[in-house]
């Protein structure tokens, strides 16, 4: 029984490492193959139609520039003036608006790449002019945003500048 013990365990060991052998090559991809438009997950396209930021304005917003609808969500917190609240609603809205539109120019963008992969329709000069009207609509995008937190940046005097950036855990 004894001399059977490490036989057993030998064998155990050995399971996982077989059963694996033919995932070696899998991709961290596998599973998105079933996506409308590959290059889009569900909540890259919900963020898209729905104006919000994608993450296209990183670069205000960690170099202290505040966003509209977050100094909405904090109005209270950084003492919003009435006329303040106004033309940040202003500026959110026309952020909002456009974005939606250029968001939905975005995923139509992508989804005739994808089409044209998927029909094998595609050929060098095609798939450059598709990328250049992805890339140009996402240009355009991440103009959108970034020019809304430009604008943010010259309503909020100094101090609720300071505090946004507190509130939002961007402290020293």
């Amino acid at each position: 029984m004894k001399s059977l013990i490490p036989a057993i365990l030998v064998f155990l060991l050995s399971l996982p490492a077989a059963a694996n052998e033919e995932h070696v090559h899998s991709s961290h991809y596998a599973g998105q193959q079933m996506r409308e438009i590959k290059s889009l997950s569900p909540d890259d396209v919900s963020e898209l139609q729905n104006g919000r930021g994608w993450g296209l304005a990183k670069a205000a917003e960690l170099n202290g520039m505040p966003g509209p609808s977050h100094v909405l969500k904090m109005k209270r917190e950084l003492g919003l003036t009435a006329d303040q609240e106004a033309v940040t609603r202003n500026i959110f809205e026309k952020m909002r608006h456009e974005a939606i539109a250029e968001g939905k120019r975005l995923i139509a963008e992508e989804a005739l790449l994808e089409v044209g992969f998927r029909e094998r329709s595609l050929d060098r000069d095609s798939l450059r002019d598709r990328l250049r009207g992805i890339e140009l609509s996402r240009s355009s995008l991440r103009y959108i945003h970034l020019a809304a937190h430009l604008e943010m940046f010259r309503v909020l005097d100094e101090h609720q500048n300071k505090r946004y950036n507190e509130l939002r855990g961007y402290g020293r």
